[in-house]
C-alpha cells in the first residue's frame, strides 16, 4: 500500500513533503484541528483523549488505497494499520503534546487506545494519551499540542475544544489564546520566519490548556 508507507507516521509523511526543520519551511504544510478530553479517575488525572481532525489534502493522500473491498467506505478495519503505525510514529514527536506542573514537564506513557474513522472527506485520528504515573493533585498543570517547527499547524476547533471527564469537585480546564493568532502567523511573510532560525515557533502560537481547581 503506498499511501501507508509514504504517510503511515509522522516522521514518513514529514519526509515525503519536506523536512520540518528546514528554514524553507515558512508556513505550515498539513494543518490538524483538533479537541481534548482530560480524563480523570479515581479523583487522579490519568490520560488526554485527542481527536485530531486532518486537513482535505493530507486525508486524501492518507486513505489511497486503503479501501480494501472497494465498497466507497473506509471502515475501522480498513485504517486500523494507518492508525497503528500513526499513534506509534508519534512517540517521536512526543505525540505534539507538551504537560506542565510546576513549570517541570510530565511524562507520557505510549498510547494503546487509537483509531481512525474517515468522514466527510475528513481523516481523523482519535488517541487517548496516558500520563506516565497519575496526577492526584493536577492544580496548576497545563499542556499545549503543537509542532514546534510549525510545519504541522494545530489549532483548537471552535465548538467544545476541551472537555474534562470524571474531574474532581471545583477542578475545570481552562484554555488561553496566545498573544499572537494562528491566522496572524499564516500573513507574515518569508523573512519573518526566516529570522526566527526554524526554532520553537509553534510554541508561540500554541494555545494552553490550564487546569484550575477552586473558585
Amino acid at each position: 500500500m503506498p499511501a501507508m508507507k509514504r504517510l503511515s507516521t509522522y516522521a514518513a509523511f514529514s519526509a515525503a513533503i519536506g523536512l520540518a526543520t528546514l528554514p524553507a519551511a515558512a508556513h505550515p504544510h498539513v494543518t490538524v484541528g483538533h479537541k481534548a478530553t482530560v480524563v480523570y479517575e479515581k479523583g487522579a488525572l490519568v490520560a488526554i483523549d485527542h481527536v485530531w481532525y486532518f486537513d482535505e489534502f493530507y486525508s486524501a493522500m492518507a486513505i489511497e488505497g486503503l479501501d480494501t473491498n472497494k465498497d466507497g467506505i473506509y471502515s475501522k478495519e480498513e485504517l486500523a494499520d494507518l492508525a497503528k503505525t500513526n499513534a506509534e510514529g508519534l512517540k517521536d514527536f512526543d505525540y505534539f503534546t507538551f504537560p506542565v506542573l510546576a513549570g517541570q514537564p510530565l511524562k507520557v506513557a505510549v498510547p494503546t487506545t487509537y483509531w481512525s474513522e474517515f468522514k466527510d472527506s475528513q481523516l481523523s485520528l482519535h488517541f487517548r494519551l496516558p500520563l506516565a504515573a497519575p496526577l492526584v493533585d493536577s492544580k496548576g498543570l497545563q499542556f499545549s499540542v503543537y509542532d514546534p517547527s510549525y510545519f504541522i499547524a494545530f489549532d483548537f476547533v471552535k465548538k467544545d475544544p476541551v472537555t474534562v471527564t470524571g474531574e474532581p469537585t471545583g477542578c475545570r480546564a481552562d484554555l488561553a489564546v496566545p498573544k499572537q493568532e494562528v491566522d496572524t502567523a499564516k500573513r507574515l511573510g518569508e523573512s519573518f520566519f526566516e529570522q526566527l532560525g526554524g526554532g520553537n515557533f509553534g510554541l508561540s502560537l500554541a494555545k494552553t490548556v490550564t487546569i484550575t481547581c477552586g473558585k
